[in-house]
């Protein structure tokens, strides 16, 4: 019998020929990350295993993206512990503010990640990584401390379900829409602890960034991980970024799915979550009027290039409704700097928003434009559960860098086709 992409890469990083859903293995790991949250955590529990070192200083990767730039004194001493750590332990790839990005952004972007990888995190949405065919998964800081010191972690392998997109995509329709309309189809929990195959011809026409948008999701439907098969636009992608060697791995034709979902993107449109589920969709068209106080374009979903080119098409020559504010942010300095080279930066600040050093920030109500009582916010971010991004009575809904644009010029949830 054939294995998918995650049984064949979870296999070979086990030692073994095969693995079977439900599986429990000892996974040798390429890459091992953790944040300003979740770090300091570990770094205790590392602490109490009665061990001095990491297991390999070049495969452990810490960013400080969360509360980053320091909000208050206590998230200045998270960081504190977290950068003592990282230069005890000579961490080759420890990102300070002003040279790290968010993470799911920052770690693709310089080539850390790579086809055939088995990564954890301890983040949820380290799944993003599976856009670009590796197996990545979030984990707990206990978990992190044991990889941090062993460089392996335990995984029960899981099944997979194959989600095929046939057909050619709609106007301003992204990654970000598919991955909305797939929750929404099957609900927070349709793919609990298991592994999200993305497949088709409208997933091969999408770019990188859009692909890394949607398997950061993934985590939202109950997936332990999303992923899809590396093609050209992949390895044009990785090419460059890094030195070392990687492994591509395809599904086989007869490989076992748990349940397979085939759509015609056509009938897809750009989609917005309402509160306070990420399984709570509707197109743009039935939408209706709704009023927001807030938009946020970035965060680990949709910071990258081409969310911000998108978002530029649609704010040049207008400008943000006067009661409302719009934040922007940069997924990454190095997106930073190219938005700046592209004029996307003059366009945004034209249009009167706010464009924002890259940090998570307002996503999980940090800071950088935390929600009063009885707001609304539109987000290209991943999650509005209640008081994600602020107060418990204020509301988040979800839609990609097009609609949200827009609707900051609207001052309500808005298509771009309506301006």
């Amino acid at each position: 019998m054939g294995m998918t992409v995650t049984e064949k890469i979870l296999a070979a990083h086990a030692g073994k020929n095969s693995v079977s859903p439900g599986d429990l293995i000892n996974v040798k790991l390429d890459l091992v990350l953790g944040n300003d949250i979740t770090a300091p955590i570990a770094i205790k529990e590392f602490r109490l295993i009665g061990i001095d070192r990491i297991f390999d200083k070049n495969k452990i990767v810490i960013v400080l993206d969360h509360f980053a730039p320091n909000k208050d004194i206590d998230s200045a001493e998270q960081c504190r512990m977290v950068r003592q750590f990282a230069h005890k332990q000579d961490l080759t790839n420890y990102f300070e503010v002003g040279r790290m990005g968010i993470e799911h952004a920052l770690l693709p972007e310089q080539g850390l990640v790579l086809p055939g990888d088995a990564i954890i995190g301890a983040d949820s949405h380290t799944c993003t990584y599976g856009a670009l065919g590796a197996f990545s998964t979030g984990v707990g800081s206990t978990d992190l401390a044991a990889a941090m010191a062993t460089g392996e972690a335990w995984i029960k392998v899981p099944s997979s379900i194959k989600f095929s997109f046939r057909g050619h995509l709609n106007p301003w329709v992204t990654g970000k829409d598919l991955i909305l309309y797939t929750i929404g189809q099957i609900g927070v929990d349709g793919a609990l602890y298991q592994a999200m195959e993305f497949t088709g011809e409208a997933i091969s026409s999408l770019s990188v960034d859009s692909r890394l948008s949607m398997c950061n999701m993934a985590i939202e439907a109950g997936g332990k991980s999303g992923i899809i098969a590396p093609d050209n636009k992949t390895l044009d992608y990785v090419e460059g970024r890094s030195s070392r060697t990687f492994n591509v791995y395809q599904s086989d034709d007869d490989a076992q799915y748990a349940a397979v979902y085939e759509w015609d993107v056509a009938n897809i449109e750009p989609q917005v979550a309402f509160p306070h589920l990420p399984s709570n969709t509707r197109g743009i068209s039935e939408v209706g009027d709704v009023v927001i106080d807030q938009v946020v374009i970035g965060s680990c979903t949709n910071g990258r290039l081409e969310d911000l080119r998108i978002a530029a098409q649609v704010l040049k020559d207008h400008e943000v409704d006067r009661r409302i504010r719009c934040i922007i942010i940069p997924a990454t300095q190095d997106i930073y700097r190219q938005a700046m080279k592209e004029g996307l930066i003059e366009i945004f600040i034209d249009a009167k928003a706010a464009v924002s050093t890259p940090t998570c920030g307002p996503c999980l109500g940090g800071h950088m434009g935390v929600l009063a009582r009885g707001e609304r916010a539109l987000a290209t971010t991943n999650r509005n559960f209640i008081g994600r991004m602020g107060h418990p009575e204020s509301e988040v809904y979800l839609s990609g860098p097009a609609v949200a644009a827009a609707s900051a010029i609207a001052g309500k949830i808005t298509s771009p086709e309506e301006l």
